[in-house]
Order: structure tokens, then sequence, then C-alpha cells
């Protein structure tokens, strides 16, 4: 005869098995607003060249950020690049701006053939597969995750780990970071003319904003 406490117990494993528990925020991948994300560069100057900013946007991605889930994906519209706009530059910390017509000139540069050519690679992607909270805390006190995974660029991948800070907002999650990397690391080889006199430096240092939509987020 089996003992009515042992029935009861397993009935009660039974109901906690199936029982619709309330899932965390964190445990679920959040889209990206792509309206509201934007990814800000910081290209500097070689010679008597001049420094840049540089904003682009995102096509897709969703990120979770907690749980066994946890990694996601950023996908860059590298067709959306454009170069020194007001925003990119005071994000990036230049001052001033920059004329219609050497603004037409350094898109022309950095999106043809020569450098990002971006009608043959016109996205870039971070795939995350690791996500860590870590101990510290941003300068506004907004606690720093890490993220790991690869980098395609140019066709080119490669491992890439960053922190950002993850503000938590009524309409979701802000993530804020950067990290840095050489262009010739991903095949492209930095603007140059006069011989080297005028140019832009390998190293871009990368920053993103990106806004998580709670509102749409996928169990």
């Amino acid at each position: 005869m089996v003992c009515p406490a042992k029935i009861r117990c397993l009935v009660a494993l039974a109901v906690l098995a199936v029982w619709p528990w309330p899932v965390q925020a964190d445990d679920v991948s959040l889209p990206v607003n792509v309206s509201a994300s934007r990814v800000y560069i910081y290209v500097g100057k070689t010679g008597l060249g001049h420094n840049h900013g540089v904003e682009g946007r995102l096509k897709s991605g969703s990120l979770q950020l907690e749980g066994s889930g946890a990694g996601g994906e950023l996908v860059f519209d590298m067709t959306s690049f454009d170069a020194d706009t007001d925003a990119a530059r005071r994000y990036v910390g230049l001052a001033g701006s920059t004329d219609a017509s050497t603004k037409q000139q350094v898109n022309a540069n950095m999106k043809g053939a020569a450098v990002l050519d971006v009608q043959r690679y016109p996205t870039a992607k971070f795939v995350v597969d690791g996500v860590k909270r870590t101990e510290k805390k941003s300068r506004d006190g907004q606690p720093l995750y890490e993220l790991s995974g690869k980098f395609t660029l140019h066709g080119q991948t490669r491992p890439l780990k960053l922190e950002a800070s993850v503000e938590e907002r009524s309409e979701g999650k802000r993530l804020r970071g950067k990290f840095s990397i050489l262009q010739t690391q991903y095949g492209i080889r930095p603007y140059s003319k006069a011989f080297g006199a005028v140019g832009v430096a390998d190293q871009l240092t990368i920053y993103g904003d990106i806004q998580l939509d709670a509102a749409k987020a996928e169990r």
C-alpha cells in the first residue's frame, strides 16, 4: 500500500513542475530597439589628418543577460554609418562641426571599396555567447556586465570581450559600452593619402548605446 504522505508529495512535485511561474525580465531575450540605438566610432588621425566621429545604426539584434540562455547577437548596419554628425562628434569628445562637403568626401572614402566596402559587406555582427555580471559599477553607479563572443567585420571574425553598463528603464534596458579594434586585424587598410602624410589611425574606438525593448521580450 502506498503511503498517503508519499502520494501528496508526488502530487506537489508534479504541480511545481507544470506551474506557470513568472519569468524574470533578465531571463528573457530582449530585442534591440533599432530606432533608439546608436553606435559611435572615434577615428583618430595620423600626420596632417583630422579626428572624426562616426554615427551608425543597428539592423537587428537581441540579448539575454541572465539565465541559461544568456547571449544573443547585435547586427550593425554598415550602410548607415555617417561621418562627423554633430551627435557623433559630441559623443566621442570632439568639438565643432564639419561642413557638408567634407562630410561627403569622408563618407565616400570610408564606405568605399578601399576601406569598409559596404557594398560587399553591408553588415557587421557581434555574436554574444557569454554574459557575466561583474562586481563592478559604472561611473554613474550602474552594474557592469562582461559580454564575450565573436565580432565579424569586413568578412573577418575575431574574438571580442567588452564591459557594458546596464541601466533599468521603464521601456527596457539601456546598455552602454565600448571596445577598440585595429582595422588591419579585419583586413582593412586605414585610409591615407599624399604618401601617408594625411590619414587615419589603425585603432578605432567603438561605442555602443543600445536600447533593449522589454515590451517585446521574446520568451
